[in-house]
């Protein structure tokens, strides 16, 4: 099927979005189970190993965004051998990653704790989660892998059903292990590494036809292939590190806005999280469908799906500004009970309100150019962009104060946008045909 239809977009985004849904529903049944054990030190163990391990993973988020495009690319060619060898080349790199980070453990651990230091007790417990779920570590990332081919491929409801078992599993083991069995903090860990490998098993079966390719050795490791891969994913890396680092920067400004402002931000990053959760499934439509367009050579199919995902983008960011505006409010409520947050949160709402609307140009056209392979334009226009977020910040928070600083947050994004924007022809240049 080549047409890009409404249909098309939504049938691709739609898992995405409802996948992406039980996402937030799984830390909270792992806080509320050691919840229940009476003591503070559980909770913050599992919180503290949670951040550790999802901040040294999300350096191989690379392999989500990287796989897509090519694998799409592929698939738009019509060439089943690359579309195969396409996931086993990122499924190599991940399990070499993942048992690199079992080798390196121990430093690892010790430069997080250095880096965010915890009470004796709570380091104690984090170290006990680690140590059981630094096993799982090849299995997480190769999903990365999975899932960006299964993307790349329209094959969006098989990621809904990999996350939903994965999650699923994940609850009713917390609830067994720490409730049932009295495991604690371990009871935790074992049940996040069960089902990442359960994960990893479900993974396979639903990607067995790459496996059945037949490929050999020559076409996997055929040099120009890996070439282009690896400026894709090391430009997508460094990307995502000077994004990161942005985001660390508004964090740690936050905490010179003095407590409650710090407390006001956190809860508000929340609404940010929201957003992402539910306009990645369009981001994801246009990474599929543009990368398919750009292996068919065919320009004009790559404008429609650029524009039709797009569409659905802008809606779902009015309906996401909607949402906050009416009940802004109750969530924040929901988030937290000291009265000081609560009020302090509301005043800085409005940038809440507006951050979907201002927010959408960027992360479609992060979807269109991973799609289009075009990573070391959209590296540049993030490097440009923190650029003019740093002179935002300079000029901004001094003056205004937090709200200055969550507007320079929301000059970064536009900035993204625009910078982006004036490279799309590019995008379509790269799916013209082949001069003779």
């Amino acid at each position: 099927m080549s047409e890009v239809t409404h249909r098309r977009v939504l049938k691709i985004a739609a898992p995405i979005v409802i996948s992406n849904a039980t996402v937030p529903l799984l830390g909270a049944v792992d806080t509320g189970v050691v919840g229940q054990l009476g003591a503070a030190a559980p909770i913050g163990a599992v919180g503290i190993g949670a951040v550790i391990l999802a901040s040294v993973y999300w350096i191989f988020g690379f392999l989500r965004m990287g796989t897509t495009g090519l694998v799409a690319q592929a698939k738009g060619e019509g060439d089943s051998e690359e579309i195969a060898a396409g996931l086993l080349r990122a499924l190599l790199i991940a399990g070499a990653a993942g048992l690199g980070l079992i080798a390196l453990q121990l430093p690892l651990f010790w430069a997080a704790f250095q880096i965010a230091p915890a009470s004796e007790e709570v380091e104690a417990l984090a170290r006990q989660y680690l140590a059981i779920r630094i096993w799982g570590a090849p299995a997480t990332i190769a999903l990365y892998a999975f899932t960006g081919w299964l993307i790349a491929l329209e094959r969006t409801r098989a990621v809904l059903l990999l996350q939903v078992a994965m999650n699923g599993l994940n609850v009713g083991l917390d609830l067994l292990f720490v409730l049932g069995f009295g495991w604690g903090v371990q009871g935790v860990a074992g049940a996040t590494l069960i089902s990442e490998l359960a994960g990893l098993a479900l993974a396979l079966w639903l990607t067995r036809s790459a496996f059945a390719a037949g490929l050999s050795r020559a076409a996997l490791f055929s040099a120009a292939p890996l070439k282009q891969m690896a400026r894709v994913n090391t430009d997508i890396m460094i990307r995502s590190v000077i994004l990161q680092g942005s985001f660390t920067t508004f964090l740690f400004l936050g905490a010179g806005q003095g407590d409650v402002k710090l407390a006001a931000n956190q809860v508000l990053l929340q609404f940010l999280q929201i957003t992402a959760f539910a306009l990645d499934g369009f981001a994801f439509a246009a990474e599929s469908l543009v990368g398919q367009a750009v292996g068919a050579r065919a320009p004009a199919r790559l404008r429609r799906a650029a524009i039709v995902s797009a569409q659905w983008g802008v809606a779902g960011a009015v309906a996401l500004g909607v949402v906050f505006t009416l009940f802004g409010g109750p969530i924040i409520d929901l988030m937290t009970t000291a009265p000081m947050v609560r009020e302090v949160a509301r005043d800085f709402l409005p940038w809440l309100i507006a951050a979907p609307l201002i927010g959408i140009a960027s992360w479609m056209f992060d979807g269109i150019f991973i799609g289009a392979t075009l990573t070391r334009e959209m590296r540049n226009a993030m490097i440009f962009s923190v650029a003019v977020y740093i002179a935002a910040l300079f000029v901004l928070v001094p003056t205004f104060g937090n709200h200055g600083l969550w507007a320079a947050l929301m000059v970064l994004n536009a900035t993204r946008g625009v910078a982006m924007g004036r490279l799309y022809p590019r995008a379509e240049l790269k799916a013209a045909p082949r001069s003779l």
